[in-house]
């Protein structure tokens, strides 16, 4: 995996860059103690992990995140635990609160490492089923929320999000999405491919509810869903755009 590590204190880079080097298959591509040249870097560079300090001169290592286009992995690595909430909501792959124990930045980059795996794999190819070799025997799924199995129409599904372990589920007609532990693999395997395009490592999107698309964007309801950049050519080939 490659990796790039974005902090203002040179000497928690070298911490990281310690850490990193004691692990296989982990490349640094480039260290950055200005956020600023980070985006440079990172729109340039094919990265797949990003180690991201918060607090930072400029930019705020949240902000970044919400600058870019098509994001990687990333990791925070922070000496301030209360961003953790907001943290995991950008779809963090982990949280890591400085001083940083070895073992800790292992189990990170064991959870990292297990999402690329996936992302690659041949059973989750980038390219989307066909209808015909997906069964879908009816056009309702169930899902675990909480104490209940909820009954949702597959037409009613705007859009889905991934988040850590978790999946966020957005219909029609609720502010408030359905909040389920699930996989993307097993909830796109319910989806109808006909109707359904997976365009982004953390977004299934139903295209009867897509707005506009634009380069590196798909609107829905106002919502402005990144594609991914390993996703772009198929999503548009499908899209027809």
């Amino acid at each position: 995996m490659r990796c790039v590590i974005i902090d203002d204190e040179p000497l928690a880079i070298d911490v990281i860059e310690n850490y990193v080097n004691q692990v296989g298959g982990l490349e640094i591509v480039a260290k950055c103690t200005n956020p600023l040249e980070a985006i440079t870097i990172l729109n340039k560079k094919q990265v797949d992990l990003i180690f991201l300090d918060i607090e930072m001169p400029n930019l705020t290592g949240i902000e970044l995140v919400k600058t870019l286009d098509n994001i990687p992995q990333f990791i925070f690595t922070t000496a301030y635990p209360q961003y953790a909430l907001e943290g995991f909501d950008l779809n963090a792959t982990d949280y890591l609160v400085k001083p940083i124990p070895f073992n800790r930045f292992l189990k990170a980059i064991s959870r990292a490492k297990e999402k690329y795996e996936l992302e690659n794999s041949s059973f989750n190819h980038l390219k989307p089923l066909q209808p015909e070799q997906r069964e879908v025997k009816n056009d309702f799924i169930f899902v675990k929320s909480e104490y209940d199995n909820v009954k949702i129409n597959t037409k009613d599904i705007k859009y889905i999000q991934g988040l850590k372990d978790y999946i966020k589920i957005y219909i029609v007609d609720s502010n408030k999405a359905i909040l389920t532990l699930s996989s993307f693999k097993d909830i796109q395997d319910k989806l109808p491919a006909s109707q359904f395009i997976r365009v982004h490592r953390s977004y299934i999107v139903n295209t009867s509810f897509i707005k506009s698309v634009q380069k590196t964007k798909i609107i829905i309801d106002d919502i402005r869903i990144p594609i991914g950049e390993t996703y772009k050519d198929e999503v548009l080939k499908r899209l027809g755009v």
